[in-house]
């Protein structure tokens, strides 16, 4: 009895350790795909809505959510080592950066698409309002918002991460540092960027909707696949990550941890995904020989056209 006891004692923390090292090599695996892809994409997307294509709106809102995307991607990195080496070993400086830009990245992605949702439902619902007022003036004011509000958001991250021994592993952990304001800091955080947001969005899109259906001749089928395509994935790709954030106010377990960080990873997943909808759901998707450069530039041109 007591070496099968023993036995069983030895076998768990095998199986634990086993278990963690197959989740690490996913998570690089996953990190590395993402790192790839959102460079490639994103860098793409930068280079045809910035230097291709006349300055209209459309290409200024989706060049700062490239912008946005191709930031973060470039922090994957420091993020891929340190699930490697299991520690983190770039000093105090960096770890508050790279928390910083992640969240940078979250906060302007979706103010942005705000902008676009607000964008979308102004020219569905008041089409000559719209091609009178909708400057590019105007909306570079309103990305420059965007920006100016995610960077003041994300400023709490420089203030709550910190570089810690870990007790368990003795080693450095770049974490949060935790203390009596972590709750209104994450409550705040999850009202402000994503809760306020999605309910604007939502109010947009029942206006597209209403005015759609009662109106058949209003032309914004391509631009409404690709908002609502954008939005939907930023909305299914962040929903769990707040959910964790949330439950860790109260839970610590290891589930609540394990949750975090592949929550961490499906938010991450977002911003290598945004050029790969553009190019999929442009007007030219269903030929076979257009090139991907040519499908990121006809989605840009189908929302123009609208």
């Amino acid at each position: 009895m007591n070496q099968q006891h023993g036995t069983m004692i030895r076998k768990t923390p095998l199986f634990l350790h086993q278990y963690r090292d197959v989740g690490c090599v996913t998570l690089v695996l996953v990190y590395v795909l993402i790192f790839v892809l959102g460079v490639f994409g994103n860098t793409t997307v930068i280079w045809i809505a910035g230097f291709k294509m006349k300055k209209t709106v459309n290409t200024i809102c989706y060049l700062s959510l490239a912008i946005s995307d191709l930031l973060f991607c470039s922090c994957l990195p420091f993020i891929i080592v340190t699930i490697v080496h299991k520690r983190w070993i770039f000093g105090l400086y960096m770890c508050k950066f790279v928390s910083f830009a992640g969240f940078m990245n979250m906060n302007s992605s979706i103010f942005l698409l705000v902008i676009i949702s607000v964008d979308r439902c102004v020219m569905v619902a008041f089409p000559v309002w719209g091609q009178n007022n909708r400057t590019l003036k105007r909306v570079m004011i309103a990305v420059f918002l965007a920006w100016v509000t995610s960077t003041i958001i994300s400023v709490t991250r420089l203030i709550v991460r910190d570089v810690t021994l870990s007790p368990r592993e003795q080693v450095l952990k770049c974490g949060v540092r935790f203390s009596n304001s972590h709750t209104a800091i994450v409550v705040s955080r999850f009202v402000v960027g994503f809760v306020l947001p999605i309910v604007i969005i939502s109010l947009c899109y029942s206006v597209i909707i209403i005015k759609v259906q009662t109106n058949r001749m209003t032309r914004c089928s391509k631009p409404f696949k690709v908002m609502t395509a954008l939005i939907a994935t930023f909305f299914i790709s962040c929903l769990p990550y707040h959910v964790f954030t949330l439950t860790g106010i109260k839970f610590k377990g290891e589930i609540v941890q394990q949750g975090l960080k592949a929550s961490v990873a499906l938010v991450s997943l977002n911003s290598c995904l945004n050029p790969f909808l553009y190019a999929f759901m442009g007007r030219d998707f269903k030929n076979k020989c257009s090139s991907f450069l040519s499908r990121i530039e006809n989605a840009f041109e189908d929302e123009e056209k609208s």
